[in-house]
């Protein structure tokens, strides 16, 4: 598969992902338009976050940092964590288990 072929989806507002999935684990490309914001929230999924272009506002476990371009983030199983992109961002998450609302 093409990146380029996959269908975009828009999860939330502001929110467009393309997403890959796996038998345990799903993959989203995210395009996320300035100001657009993900609410605090929790999920049983250990997920890691990627920023591959722009500044993103986010908040894990109380603990409130910008992240840039290159920067890693691991959000652990059931620990609050929501965000606000201050620019345009191109994010890259990594879920397991599969995401299955996302499919």
């Amino acid at each position: 598969m093409n990146l380029s072929e996959i269908q975009s989806k828009e999860i939330m507002p502001g929110y467009h992902g393309k997403m890959v999935h796996g038998e345990t684990m799903t993959w989203v490309f995210w395009d996320v338009e300035k100001d657009a914001k993900v609410p605090q929230h929790n999920h049983v999924h250990e997920q890691i976050m990627h920023v591959l272009a722009g500044d993103f506002e986010f908040t894990v476990g109380g603990k409130t940092d910008v992240y840039h371009s290159g920067d890693v983030v691991v959000i652990p199983s059931n620990v609050p964590h929501g965000g606000k992109a201050l620019t345009p961002c191109k994010l890259m998450d990594v879920f397991s288990p599969a995401r299955e609302e996302y499919k």
